[in-house]
């Protein structure tokens, strides 16, 4: 509540919007009884019910400490390499067609670097940049090949491989458009689709809904590359291959590009859509009531693109 009051008075740090969502905060947290135990979930929908931002209710939420894990067993993270190891081979065995990035000391300390809340923005996008590139590499080493010879400037003949099928990349807006630069690097000329989904914040499991879509005319006789960092419940991935598939796409033509996973979103995207791909960086173990992933990395979108409400990351990390 201190917390609550000493944002409403720093008038300076919020605009008018958000000063008003504060006083209504304070007021429905007011009324909530200390001893109710899901006091803070309701403050959160109140949050949202206010058209507040989602960082802002999160930042909230969190102060209040009530937001916990889905399920009291489960960890909200693993204390090293190996424990994460063990985890990612189990769902890689559950689920055939999930491909998670070999774990490497290297990969977990880039990783390290996105989730430090204190690591600065520019370092956030370049070490994410990293860890996308990766992802775009293997997901293309997931694509139909035929063989091929070509000459080599001795006038000898190398036998290889060359694309079976033309590739489009189809970016879930906004956090998607952060991985259509890593895509571009490595397939010349390919062709990008959009697709503009929102959680619907006043929902129970936070249902997606479709705002925008625009699609290359022949995405249909494409392999799909569908992009998109962050896997929670699965309701926008499963909604965005739904939208591909109503435009002709076939399940095993899609692979779901994705920097951060949860058990529960892969689950329900291999439920409903069996037969599509998945090249992921990263399983996290879970979510907790507020559909955050844990321990995740905040908001990928607002970190990348610099639109968070705190820039209070200041931390550089560099080889030298």
């Amino acid at each position: 509540l201190r917390h609550l009051v000493s944002l409403s008075r720093g008038a300076s740090a919020l605009n008018h919007a958000q000063r008003r969502t504060v006083r209504r905060l304070l007021t429905t947290f007011s009324s909530l009884s200390a001893s109710n135990p899901s006091s803070g979930l309701k403050l959160a929908r109140a949050a949202a019910k206010a058209s507040v931002a989602g960082s802002l209710a999160f930042a909230l939420t969190n102060t209040f400490g009530d937001c916990k894990a889905a399920k009291n067993d489960e960890k909200e993270s693993f204390p090293n390499l190996e424990e994460y190891k063990k985890f990612h081979d189990e769902l890689s065995k559950k689920y055939k067609n999930l491909d998670v990035l070999p774990l490497t000391d290297q990969s977990l300390a880039l990783h390290t670097i996105i989730r430090d809340r204190v690591t600065s923005r520019d370092d956030f996008v370049f070490y994410s940049n990293r860890v996308i590139r990766l992802l775009i590499e293997q997901a293309l080493s997931k694509l139909p090949f035929v063989s091929c010879v070509v000459m080599t400037p001795t006038n000898a003949p190398f036998y290889g491989n060359e694309f079976r099928e033309r590739v489009v990349g189809v970016s879930i807006m906004r956090a998607g458009d952060s991985m259509v630069a890593g895509l571009r690097d490595v397939a010349k000329g390919v062709r990008i689709g959009k697709i503009l989904i929102q959680r619907d914040e006043e929902s129970e499991d936070k249902q997606a809904v479709l705002s925008y879509c625009k699609m290359p005319a022949d995405v249909a006789r494409r392999s799909v590359l569908l992009l998109d960092p962050m896997l929670a419940t699965g309701g926008s991935a499963k909604l965005a291959i739904k939208v591909l598939m109503d435009h002709g796409v076939k399940e095993e033509q899609i692979t779901f590009v994705n920097v951060v996973a949860t058990p529960e979103g892969i689950d329900a995207l291999f439920r409903e859509y069996p037969k599509i791909k998945m090249v992921t960086s990263f399983v996290d173990p879970g979510m907790n009531e507020c559909k955050y992933i844990l321990p995740g990395l905040g908001d990928f979108g607002d970190r990348y693109f610099g639109t968070e409400e705190d820039q209070h990351g200041r931390k550089t990390h560099t080889y030298h």
